[in-house]
């Protein structure tokens, strides 16, 4: 059995910061992840001839945490494609335009969805600071659209846009997870657009998570699954699948917050955490890589909200095929290793094109994500997130479900590593004692 000051579970960006942070604070730490690879819901893998990002994905200066881990390993932000050229399905009819025009579309109605975010989270760090938000946060981000007086036209394309944003069915989907991103992006909704969707990070997600584990001094363990975790007076107890035990002091658990009931933790957490889990995030989509035939023009476009795929835009353009990235609400409408799928699909919002092959990673039947991006249901923010956010004796969570700000987006996870890792060291301070010896541990 190793011992150590703290165990963090889990090797995605919450949990290489948490581990960073206090491996370079002098606290001896273990870094636990269940797969064969570091950065969690995000990976950047070799398929269709070039290094794709399977998961997350984009960076912006408005996400402070993330950009300021750029700056501090020398790791600079690309651009994304500029787009000529969109559609858009509404009523069952393709238009085509200007990737301008498009904008000006969504311009109106995004206005009029958005105008409270500034008033709901005037401080947007602080999601809770204003108890207006308890007014709101049973209602879905459909409903809060259908009440809005707009054109048919323009309700769906509305519709179609927030379903890319949340990956997943707005019927599900809070309003106030929206009126979030909003906030974040200083109440500007092509701000908070600009930010999703316009800057990578050079060399991939990949290079910062590499950059932050080498920046630590933790031990990495790699393909080690937790079963369970104990704690008490003494200190925490971690088996593994295979039936490996670390102790410590103080424990992080940077999972996804749906694969956290999977763990069997005693004392057991709160009802309040173990049913946030158990209901789990809206992010349930798909996202799905499409080399296409031919040199395209740079295109993006909206299909139905309904549809198995409701956007696609050309991101990669070679001497004689196009690399499209696509994305629909609904993981099991999408097969990441089917073709000829793909191709009805693509027929369905941008037809004409050839499909020569497909790549992506179902992460809502990864049995360690279980979900996209995080997006919550309903009544998540007041319900949940404190409750997630505090403290049960030795064990805090940490990953950007439970963030504050940029919550779905690798700022996000940072954000709450950083916070999770400044807690446990404090905890550590305060007990002024070496690693508990092996003898001590519970179990």
């Amino acid at each position: 059995m190793e011992t150590s000051d703290v165990i963090v579970i889990g090797a995605g960006f919450a949990g290489l910061t948490a581990a960073r942070e206090l491996s370079r604070r002098g606290h001896a730490t273990i870094l636990l992840e269940a797969k064969d690879r570091i950065a969690g819901r995000t990976h950047l893998a070799e398929r269709l001839g070039r290094n794709l990002e399977l998961g997350g994905t984009w960076v912006h200066w408005t996400q402070p945490y993330v950009w300021a881990e750029m700056g501090r390993y020398g790791i600079k932000a690309l651009p994304g494609p500029e787009f000529t050229k969109a559609s858009w399905i509404v009523g069952g009819t393709r238009h085509e335009g200007t990737a301008e025009s498009l904008m000006e579309l969504l311009d109106g109605p995004n206005r009029l969805l958005l105008a409270d975010s500034r008033r709901y989270f005037p401080m947007p760090w602080s999601p809770l600071e204003n108890p207006g938000v308890a007014d709101i946060d049973e209602l879905t981000l459909s409903e809060a659209i259908d009440r809005l007086d707009l054109a048919e036209d323009e309700r769906q394309l509305l519709r179609s846009f927030w379903t890319l944003n949340f990956n997943g069915r707005l019927d599900q989907a809070a309003y106030t997870q929206a009126l979030r991103w909003c906030a974040v992006a200083s109440g500007d909704w092509q701000l908070m657009f600009e930010a999703c969707a316009s800057f990578k990070i050079d060399g991939g997600t990949r290079a910062l998570a590499e950059a932050m584990l080498a920046d630590s001094t933790a031990e990495l363990r790699l393909n080690q699954g937790v079963s369970s975790i104990g704690q008490d007076d003494e200190g925490v107890l971690v088996t593994t699948e295979a039936g490996k035990q670390y102790a410590a002091r103080q424990l992080i658990v940077a999972l996804p917050l749906s694969v956290l009931n999977d763990v069997d933790i005693q004392p057991a957490l709160s009802p309040g955490k173990r049913e946030a889990a158990a209901r789990g995030q809206a992010g349930r989509g798909a996202k799905l890589w499409v080399r296409v035939q031919g040199r395209q023009e740079r295109f993006v476009a909206f299909g139905p909200e309904t549809g198995a795929l409701n956007f696609v835009q050309a991101e990669y353009i070679d001497h004689d095929t196009t690399t499209l990235v696509c994305f629909g609400p609904d993981a099991g409408a999408v097969d990441v290793e089917d073709a000829a799928a793909a191709q009805r699909h693509l027929d369905a919002i941008v037809p004409g094109l050839t499909v020569l092959d497909v790549a992506g990673h179902n992460w809502v039947a990864d049995e360690h994500a279980r979900s996209t991006w995080p997006m919550h249901y309903t009544g998540y923010l007041t319900r949940y997130l404190a409750e997630l956010q505090r403290p049960e004796g030795r064990i805090r969570l940490a990953g950007s479900d439970v963030a504050n700000g940029w919550g779905g987006f690798i700022d996000g996870a940072i954000e709450s590593g950083l916070d999770a890792a400044r807690q446990a060291a404090s905890a550590l301070g305060r007990e002024a004692r070496p690693p508990i010896p092996a003898t001590a541990v519970v179990g």
